[in-house]
């Protein structure tokens, strides 16, 4: 079935009209702040001066809509890379894969560009696949090279095709060529990685960097831990490490099949304070038979699935987690004989372990080919793709580290790591900044519409006064596919948005990358909604890690960002608390910041950067009411004689986090002040002496 859809002709040119007349208002470095920022439309191809953090695709004029529903993942793979060689002179293909939490049509509908939505999207293959120059084939016994073949075909405007594809598309009516085959050329990802690195890397754009995953885990069905009881479970939520102690669990129960399955999973998945464990040990008929310390090689060969759980190795207790749904089991295997199967585990926070003698059905350890969205943006850039592991895994680190080392200061890397923590301070280290976007949808789309961004819309600071100032920032808005889909989703349906004050942290990188999404929220936004950018600039980093030597230069292109995003704001994440006095002091010469937020693990505190910048470190808690707890105990000693500013950080993933804060200021006192971000500042600083932004 075919559906043809034109947004009204008269709209769309009055909007082309008006849009232009925008666009002559200020070039990238002449902006005033009184006025809108935009850059000139590109009339084909890409367009990346050197002063652009990312580039500028061609406007599109009509699109070609493909809805993916359910299809094989070799086949989105397809269409992904096909999508980025079609798209790298005019954008052409735009592809919606199910169900986006915004919907499906509401970004398309908003940018106002004639398009044909196709149920087939074979019929989208057809149309394209003539401006392919043939296929390359990836090996499904090292998935890696799904990732070396999106770099060749970057390079040699093909396509990334599965065998299975392959046998179709080289016969008629396609007759494509072939351009490489991967498939028993390496025997494991390193190797096929470090291929790409010495054969590929010179012929392709050193001016990104992109990190994907090139296969995903095998669908976990929902009976896959129905013969598991649960053994031990905190009943209470514990985010630091209270209940930290040697927790015994008897498993003898179980005993009688061939292994025993114990997992670790979070009892409270909603806050995302999962199970921490430092160290196992298994004891039969009082004999000890296991002993590891998590995250180690001595741990691996008895995980049976690793569930998505992580490694934090930031500090001298390294210890392996799993947060929300994610999860770990070990399989155990008893000596023949044994009658008492005993585990000791030190472990805290909110753990939820349970244990079988049966064998689940499948491990996401099974992996398949997959496909992330973010690599059409990729091939139709000529970046190379890759995929190292950041944490316990040296060889894998090494590379990623010659890779890092080969490329400039304030390089972007896109997509994602293996382990948050570990990932962003590998790249921090040479200079590198991530723009969490793996799964952006249709970038080389977005990158070419041009919409202008406005400065804050000013409102008036209260008064101040010997009350305790609150005010309430969103998390995670420095990952770009959270603006695209879950923070359109709870900026339209949450009913409490601008019945308190709340800051929504944005990635100022939108400018580059989808400059009509930051300009939906800059006007739709209530007097109560403030953009501020998320960590720690124009992306995030670590910036004590960053090259000392670099960082004022990239903070100052990061001021410059901010400023055109229209916010003066930003909060910063950090490997220790406080900044380092050289830190403190690049932010407030090269930023012009109103005020600096940090990250919410440290206690919370208010300051002032050498009596200029003031800057507010940010608490949370596990629940709505835990924060209020939190906000309350901060407040406990407070004399009432002179103001006091607290911070708190909101988990942005929650599915209406405007209600929950409606909900926490509801239950503070009247000695509460709720504000925005700007204005706890300006009070901040008139509280401190300090001279008022302007």
């Amino acid at each position: 079935m075919l559906k043809v859809t034109h947004k009204g002709l008269y709209h769309f040119l009055m909007a082309l009209f008006l849009l232009s007349l925008c666009l002559g208002i200020a070039g990238f470095d002449r902006i005033s702040a009184a006025h809108a920022f935009a850059r000139p439309e590109v009339a084909s191809g890409i367009r990346w001066p050197q002063n652009q953090a990312l580039p500028t695709f061609a406007r599109a004029q009509y699109l070609d809509v493909a809805l993916l529903s359910n299809a094989p993942q070799d086949f989105i793979l397809l269409l992904q890379t096909l999508q980025g060689i079609v798209n790298r002179q005019r954008p052409q293909i735009y592809v919606i894969n199910g169900v986006p939490n915004e919907g499906q049509y509401t970004w398309l509908n908003d940018i106002h560009i004639p398009y044909q939505v196709y149920n087939d999207p074979w019929q989208v293959v057809n149309k394209y696949i003539h401006q392919a120059q043939g296929m390359v084939i990836f090996d499904h016994s090292v998935l890696d090279t799904i990732n070396v073949a999106t770099t060749f075909a970057g390079i040699h405007s093909g396509i990334v095709v599965s065998p299975e594809l392959a046998t179709r598309l080289s016969a008629a009516p396609y007759n494509l060529p072939l351009l490489a085959d991967f498939r028993g050329r390496f025997a494991s990802g390193l190797e096929a990685n470090t291929w790409q690195y010495e054969h590929l890397w010179p012929q392709t754009n050193h001016r990104m960097l992109v990190g994907l995953q090139p296969a995903q885990s095998v669908m976990v069905p929902q009976n896959n831990w129905q013969s598991f009881r649960t053994i031990l479970q905190e009943s209470q939520p514990i985010i630091d490490d209270l209940n930290r102690a040697i927790y015994t669990m008897d498993l003898s129960r179980e005993l009688g099949s061939d292994a025993v399955y114990l997992r670790f999973a979070d009892a409270f998945p909603q806050d995302g304070w999962g199970p921490s464990v430092r160290q196992i040990s298994v004891s039969a008929d009082g004999k000890n038979i296991i002993q590891f310390v998590t995250c180690t090689q001595d741990e691996e060969q008895y995980l049976f699935d690793h569930g998505r759980s992580g490694c934090d190795m930031s500090g001298i207790d390294p210890h392996r987690f799993s947060d929300g749904p994610r999860y770990f089991v070990y399989r155990f295997v008893p000596p023949v004989g044994t009658r008492q199967l005993v585990v000791n585990a030190e472990m805290w926070n909110e753990f939820n372990v349970s244990v079988s003698n049966i064998k689940p059905l499948v491990s996401s350890d099974q992996l398949i080919p997959g496909s992330l969205s973010l690599r059409e943006y990729a091939v139709a850039n000529q970046a190379m793709v890759f995929w190292l592991e950041t944490n316990n895994n040296a060889a894998d680190s090494a590379l990623f580290e010659r890779i890092l080392s080969d490329v400039q200061p304030g390089t972007p890397y896109l997509g994602w790591f293996d382990n948050e923590p570990a990932g962003v301070r590998l790249i921090s280290r040479h200079g590198v900044y991530v723009v969490a976007s793996d799964s952006f949808d249709n970038m080389s789309v977005f990158s070419g519409l041009q919409a202008p961004s406005y400065p804050i819309k000013p409102i008036a600071t209260p008064k101040l006064g010997n009350n305790i100032y609150v005010t309430f920032t969103m998390s995670d808005g420095d990952n770009a596919q959270y603006d695209e889909h879950h923070m359109r989703y709870v900026w339209d349906q949450d009913p409490a948005r601008g019945s308190v004050p709340l800051n929504w942290s944005i990635s100022p990188a939108l400018l580059d990358i989808a400059p009509v999404m930051l300009n939906y929220y800059q006007r739709t936004a209530t007097r109560n909604d403030l953009l501020v950018a998320g960590p720690s600039g124009l992306g995030y980093f670590n910036p004590s890690v960053w090259p000392q030597d670099n960082l004022n230069r990239f903070l100052n292109v990061s001021g410059r960002y901010l400023r055109k995003a229209g916010t003066n704001i930003v909060y910063a994440i950090d490997v220790g608390s406080p900044l380092p006095a050289y830190v403190a002091q690049a932010y407030y010469n090269q930023m012009n910041l109103n005020g600096l937020l940090l990250n919410w693990w440290y206690p919370q505190s208010s300051s002032t950067i050498n009596s200029r910048l003031p800057i507010s470190t940010q608490l949370d808690a596990t629940s709505r009411d835990g924060i209020v707890a939190a906000i309350q105990q901060n407040a406990a000693h407070w004399d009432g004689k002179s103001p006091l500013f607290i911070a708190v950080s909101l988990l942005a993933w929650n599915p209406a986090p405007a209600s929950d804060a409606a909900y926490i200021a509801q239950r503070l006192g009247s000695r509460y002040s709720i504000v925005r971000g700007d204005q706890y500042f300006q009070l901040m600083r008139k509280a401190n002496g300090l001279p008022m932004y302007s």
